[in-house]
Formats: C-alpha cells, sequence, structure tokens
C-alpha cells in the first residue's frame, strides 16, 4: 500500500477507554488510583506492543512489558479532560472542540417517575422492566424471561448518562427497539438530556438459558450544542469519515458517512480502507471493545489481548498511510477494570502522534484539554484557530528530531 499516491490525509484512532492514570480530581469521581494501561499490564503480567511502544507509549506512562524508550518513532504525551464527566460523548466532543461546563445527568437510582410515565405515554407501552442501575449483560439475564412472557423493554442505566432499553431481536423485534430509542431521545431534553440513548437487541435463550447481547446496538446521542471541528471541516469541504461509533455519538452531525462495525478486528479493516480512500478527508474511528467488552466487566485478560491485537495491526495501518498522513492515537476516558468499580474512570488519555515520513518524536507534555487534538486536524488541514479551544501540537509533530 505505501506507493499509494493520493493527498495527505489527518487520521484520529480512539482506542475506546484506553486511560493512561487518574486525573488530579479522579477522587471526585471515585476513581483516585485508576490506571487503565498500567494497571492493566501489572494484572496480566506486561503486555507486547512493540509498535506502540516504539512509538513512544511506554514514555506516557508506566506500562510492565512495554518501557520507555529513548527516540520514540513518534511524538508522545497524554491529554487531560477539561469538560466535566468521564463518559464517551464528553471526552468525544471535547476532542473536536466542545468543552461541557457541566455533566449530562445520571441515575444511580434509576430513572424518575416523570421520566418512565413520558416513556409510557408516547410509546403505548403498558410499563417497563428493570428501571435500575445494572449491568447489561447481567439485567438481560435477571429479566430476559419476563421480557419474552411480557414484551415489555428492559430499560437500565449505569454510572454514565444514558437511558438503555434492552430488547429480544425476534420477541420485540430491532425496529421497534430502534423506534422505541428515539422516541426516548426526543423526550430527554432538559434537565433530563441524557448523552445517550443506546439500543441493547439480545437473543436467546440457549440451551443454558442464557440470553446474549448482539452487535446490533445503536446509540442515539444528543446533538452537539455548537459547532464542533467536524462541522468546521465540512464547512471547508473536507469530508469527515467516520469508523465504529463516530456518527451516533455527534448524531450525524457534521459526520459524511460511519459505518457500523461488529467489533475491533472488524472496525480496524473499516479504518484500513478509510484511509486508503483517493479522495481528500478526515479519517476518525472509533474502537469500541475495550470499553463495551472488557472494561466494564473487569475482564483485564480481554482488555491485554485486545490492546495487543491493535498493536499487531499498526503496521497495516502505517503501511497504508502516505507522506505527510498524521495518526493520532489516543482514548476518550478510561475504564480500568482492575479496580472493583465496573464503571468508567476519570483519567488522563496517551497521545501518540505519528507524521508518515517524520521517524523521530518529542515529548508533547501534558495537554490542557482533549480540544489540542481538534485544533491539531484543523491546522492539518489549514485551518488553525478556527475553532479557538485548545492548542495545535502538529508544529512540533512535523518538525520532531
Amino acid at each position: 500500500m505505501a506507493d499509494r499516491v493520493r493527498t495527505p490525509r489527518a487520521i484520529v484512532l480512539v482506542l475506546d477507554s484506553v486511560g493512561a492514570g487518574a486525573l488530579p480530581d479522579a477522587a471526585d469521581y471515585g476513581d483516585e488510583g485508576s490506571n487503565t494501561l498500567s494497571n492493566t499490564s501489572r494484572a496480566v503480567g506486561g503486555l507486547e506492543m512493540p509498535v506502540l511502544g516504539a512509538a513512544g507509549l511506554g514514555n506516557v506512562t508506566a506500562i510492565e512489558g512495554v518501557p520507555p524508550v529513548a527516540r520514540p518513532t513518534a511524538s508522545w504525551g497524554r491529554s487531560a479532560e477539561r469538560s466535566a464527566g468521564k463518559d464517551t460523548t464528553t471526552g468525544h466532543w471535547e476532542m473536536m472542540g466542545l468543552v461541557l461546563e457541566r455533566p449530562f445527568p445520571t441515575y444511580p437510582h434509576g430513572f424518575p417517575p416523570e421520566v418512565i410515565d413520558e416513556f409510557h405515554r408516547r410509546t403505548g407501552y403498558a410499563g417497563v422492566l428493570g428501571n435500575t442501575v445494572a449491568s447489561g449483560t447481567v439485567i438481560i439475564n435477571e429479566l430476559g424471561d419476563e421480557h419474552m412472557a411480557t414484551g415489555l423493554p428492559i430499560v437500565y442505566t449505569s454510572a454514565d448518562s444514558v437511558f438503555q432499553i434492552a430488547a429480544h431481536e425476534e420477541r420485540f423485534g430491532l425496529d421497534r427497539l430502534y423506534d422505541a430509542c428515539e422516541i426516548a431521545r426526543g423526550m430527554l431534553t432538559g434537565e433530563h438530556c441524557v448523552g445517550r440513548v443506546i439500543a441493547r437487541p439480545f437473543v436467546g435463550p440457549d440451551e443454558d438459558g442464557m440470553y446474549t447481547r448482539t452487535h446490533r446496538r445503536r446509540d442515539y446521542a444528543v446533538k452537539p450544542f455548537e459547532p464542533t471541528v467536524l462541522d468546521m471541516l465540512q464547512d471547508a469541504r473536507i469530508p469527515v469519515f467516520g469508523v465504529g461509533k463516530i456518527g451516533d455519538i455527534f448524531a450525524w452531525q457534521g459526520v459524511t458517512s460511519s459505518p457500523h462495525v461488529t467489533d475491533n478486528m472488524d472496525g480496524f479493516d473499516h479504518l484500513l480502507r478509510e484511509v486508503c480512500r483517493p479522495e481528500q478527508g478526515f479519517v476518525f474511528c472509533n474502537l469500541v471493545d475495550f470499553d463495551m467488552l472488557w472494561g466494564h466487566r473487569n475482564d483485564a485478560r480481554a482488555y491485554a489481548d485486545g490492546l495487543e491485537a491493535v498493536d499487531r495491526r499498526m503496521p497495516e495501518l502505517l503501511d497504508a498511510m502516505v507522506d505527510g498522513d498524521l495518526l493520532i492515537v489516543t482514548a476518550d476516558h478510561g475504564c480500568d477494570p482492575t479496580t472493583e468499580s465496573t464503571d468508567h474512570s476519570r483519567e488522563y488519555t496517551p497521545l501518540i502522534v505519528k507524521v508518515k515520513g517524520v521517524d523521530a518524536g518529542v515529548d508533547l507534555g501534558t495537554r490542557a484539554t482533549f480540544g489540542d487534538i481538534g485544533e491539531t486536524v484543523l491546522d492539518f488541514y489549514g485551518l488553525r484557530d478556527r475553532c479557538g479551544r485548545g492548542q495545535s501540537f502538529l508544529p512540533e509533530a512535523m518538525h520532531a528530531g
């Protein structure tokens, strides 16, 4: 792929929830001591990540098996979250220049009667099952049989700002589930403006009586409250090619396309195809399995395996890039699988910045906001200071070494 001729492009790869150490205010969120990368590596006796290691990942935070290197092949650093919160929407929005001064609402005791009653009124359902804080894999098995018997949707939330609806793909139907989520999204405004409504389809039971979630999940995010970097790129006639949840996270505002993916490796396949597009455009990819499958389930071994799997595929991505391409590898928050909590963690995020054709890197330090990423993307496309919510690190990365 290295001989491909096209205009250089910017690429942002988000390893969902791969945090790099507790932020100074982590204790306020119950996350003191969290460090997703460091603690995961320690829990499994070390990680093998030679490609990202050579790029400087071990310089960002202590990672067993990934030591710091004296001369990384890329620039490295870490980013602090300026927004209030630690969820997917907040993290991605801040990357693209939208900082939240107040967090989205959460519901540690389930949704209040006025929310559920309005959901009943708008959908026509006689009731809901659940309405509690729960693990998605647990609640479908606790309430799956009752759901099959009654046909009522399962509604639940988590420590994040989410209104989740779980339903059986055949008994309830995918279209009905998606319709219910769109209705919920339309009603959850004002004080109850949750960050995301999430459709959680499942199948089963299997021979053991267990129900299983499927990959046909959909996220219905609130629309960004103001223009983001994605809108600014579109205004400049630069398409935005998302991969995975990107379209959903931004409620498709400023996103040209964003194909659904089934897992991290399918996401990486799509990422490679987008990078190889002949036309100009920004590529923005989210790999969600770290968060959805492993972080929330406290599965450190699977989390580590997922990190190593991505690292093994990094040479394909680097080969697909052309000279002048800008690659930023980062995360949106933490989700430390080694702590008692199964929730997101308030952490710094790693920052690896590679300009194809520049084989050295510099220490980018601790960035004051995720918004430096969006400002750097704008700078790459000649739109510097268009957003004003961050500081571009493109000059340092371009002239490293």
